[in-house]
């Protein structure tokens, strides 16, 4: 009988008193506004915001439909902040509850505000590209994700200022433990002044082919703060460590205006000087003669014997194609090497191949013994 008194007596202080202040009518009370908020939420997405999308959509302007599609997840959160403001304006500010709907409303209201201004970040970012000329495709990006970062911690501080959590003491406190942290990793803050020295220097932008000699060659797909993302050509993905571009020298090729073409053609021996004379002049002509080519002071053409070598005269094809892209390059190439085949073939010439010729001396004495 005394254990049932007991528990008896429990229930009801709990009844009254509640957790952390606020009873336990007064927790069922919170319940019930939040289911009826989420409730008013829905019906405010399925109508309220629809119809704003629509009229949204007939201005034919992509900038504000990208921004109202981004503003819709905290626009969701304002039904459940008027259901709480309306709650507040019929309880007594100074009660125990009535302080705690305050304080709730208020971090409702901070939230929604950092929301709407991480959201648009998003639509602003196709403003930002705009300046991709002038910086780099992966310094905007870069500077967005910083700017979204800052919201965010500004946002939790604010929120933790609402409930009286200062924030000031924590940072000082974390400034001793960021000492510790800053001393163990150097290679990060290496890793991270070596990226913003790639995208201020501009040694490559993602979608450039490089050569990192002793470590990669392909396709830039991402640089990131700690490290840069290449894409082999056989398709096999290699990140590596921002600091090492710093100490490496990379070789560009997206840079190049154009791609070269460096061949040793070998004629062969038995080739008068008439008909070596001929065919270099056929193919001095046909690349003069061709806009697949591109010839000026910066980018010489050759046509010339480069010397007798051991089975073969050879001729030096020294020249640019007009263009950086390497399927055109390879056709252009190919194009090349038919036509002088058919020069070649033209002028009754043939092309040598490694050969070796072996002299027999008879010596009479020495058959006759």
């Amino acid at each position: 009988m005394e254990l049932l008194n007991n528990f008896k007596e429990t229930f009801f202080v709990v009844l009254n008193n509640g957790v952390f202040g606020l009873s336990l009518i007064n927790i069922l009370i919170i319940l019930i506004l939040i289911l009826i908020s989420l409730f008013a939420r829905t019906l405010f997405a399925k109508f309220i915001v629809n119809k704003i999308k629509l009229l949204v959509r007939k201005t034919g302007n992509k900038i504000d439909d990208n921004l109202f599609e981004s503003l819709i997840p905290p626009l969701k959160l304002t039904p459940i902040l008027f259901i709480f403001l309306i709650f507040s304006l019929y309880i007594d500010s100074s009660s125990t509850l009535g302080i705690f709907i305050k304080k709730f409303n208020q971090t409702l209201t901070t939230i929604l505000v950092f929301w709407l201004i991480h959201q648009s970040l998003v639509p602003l970012s196709i403003i930002i590209q705009r300046l991709e000329k002038l910086l780099t495709k992966a310094l905007t990006n870069w500077i967005l994700k910083s700017v979204k970062y800052l919201v965010v911690f500004l946002g939790i501080v604010a929120v933790l200022e609402v409930w009286g959590i200062k924030i000031g003491p924590i940072i000082a406190g974390l400034g001793l433990f960021g000492v510790a942290v800053a001393l163990g990793a150097q290679d990060l803050f290496k890793n991270l002044i070596s990226g913003v020295m790639i995208l201020m220097e501009k040694r490559f932008q993602i979608g450039d082919v490089i050569n990192v000699p002793g470590h990669a060659e392909g396709t830039v797909e991402h640089i990131g703060f700690r490290s840069t993302l290449i894409r082999k050509f056989d398709s096999t993905p290699i990140s590596i460590p921002n600091y090492i571009f710093s100490e490496a020298p990379i070789i560009n090729y997206s840079n190049r205006n154009f791609r070269r073409i460096n061949w040793i053609i070998g004629l062969e021996y038995r080739s008068s000087s008439e008909q070596i004379m001929h065919i270099i002049k056929s193919i001095e002509d046909f690349i003069k003669s061709s806009s697949d080519f591109i010839i000026d002071d910066n980018h010489s053409l050759f046509v010339k014997i480069d010397k007798f070598n051991d089975s073969s005269i050879d001729i030096l094809v020294y020249c640019f194609t007009n263009t950086n892209i390497w399927s055109d390059y390879l056709s252009i190439k190919e194009q090349l090497a038919i036509n002088i085949k058919r020069i070649v073939e033209d002028n009754k010439a043939s092309f040598a191949f490694p050969s070796q010729s072996v002299y027999i001396e008879q010596n009479d004495k020495y058959i006759n013994s």
